[in-house]
């Protein structure tokens, strides 16, 4: 019993307006249909997949994760209660607000709004389109991925794991002073490489990012164009991962945390094997100061 996929997230930003921007001028967003209290986005013929809406935390609100029908919501919700998670079904307001047939939500160890659901709308009579990039890598994939900074990095995993039927695809451990490392558990629960990971640490935010991939490198560069032109900080210069292989680089969005743009990851498996890497890139990757 799993979740399919990362299907979407929500954005609580102070300033809605300096997203617009960021969302359709540099990521290359199309704007949705709004929701009641800010924009979406779409990156597909799905009606959205991210929401910034309203707020003061600058930070990530909540994540949706599908599953494939009312059996699958009824039977998930079913075995996080039986693991001790509380789990509250939804009355249909805030499925219709999310514009999907079900839905369930709880919060996961750190407090993070976590939300089950199955029927999102499509509008596959208008596809997607923007102006810069031709499209995402989606379908079974998801939206991308979220890298989250948890309390407690076991209780994580016990619920993402044990409750959402992720599976751990790889640890890297990654040196961030002189004498101290931390560990990011990487997770799946399709053929993206990772939906999930995890660090271990204090820090202002649970969001650290989230990523947007695009078919090919040449869109990458395009977008580090964009950044340039657009005088849009980019927080780590281009690089391919260890793990995934993707070639990509990394910017702050309007809320502080950033997104990770790029291109050419690897896909997993039944037949994948658990490794450990001590280096998270090959080469790049370098923290620009921004």
């Amino acid at each position: 019993m799993k979740v399919q996929s990362l299907g979407y997230i929500g954005i609580d930003a102070s300033d809605l307006s300096a997203w617009k921007r960021y969302a359709t001028g540099f990521l290359g967003l199309m704007p949705g249909e709004n929701g009641a209290s800010g924009d979406r986005y779409r990156i597909d013929n799905r009606l959205w997949r991210i929401s910034v809406e309203q707020g003061e935390r600058d930070d990530i609100a909540y994540a949706g994760f599908e599953l494939e029908g009312p059996e699958a919501l009824a039977r998930m919700s079913g075995h996080l209660r039986d693991l001790g998670y509380s789990v509250e079904s939804d009355s249909g307001e805030l499925a219709r607000s999310r514009q999907v047939r079900g839905l369930a939500r709880c919060a996961d160890p750190s407090g993070l709004q976590v939300e089950l659901y199955w029927g999102a709308t499509e509008r596959g009579e208008a596809p997607f389109r923007s102006a810069v990039v031709d499209g995402f890598e989606t379908g079974d994939q998801g939206l991308g991925h979220i890298v989250l900074l948890v309390p407690d990095v076991k209780a994580a995993l016990q619920f993402y794991c044990q409750g959402l039927g992720f599976k751990l695809s790889d640890i890297i451990t990654m040196p961030i002073g002189p004498d101290r490392t931390i560990e990011l558990h990487f997770l799946h629960c399709n053929p993206r490489h990772h939906t999930l990971a995890f660090a271990e640490m204090p820090a202002p935010k649970r969001l650290q990012h989230f990523m947007l991939q695009v078919p090919s490198i040449d869109d990458v560069g395009f977008a580090l164009d964009r950044a340039a032109q657009q005088s849009v900080p980019v927080t780590m210069t281009l690089g391919r991962h260890t793990n995934d292989q993707m070639v990509s680089f990394y910017a702050r969005t309007p809320s502080g945390f950033e997104v990770e743009y790029g291109a050419g990851a690897v896909s997993v498996d039944e037949s994948w094997t658990v490794v450990s890497h001590d280096r998270i890139s090959m080469w790049g990757h370098q923290r620009t100061g921004q």
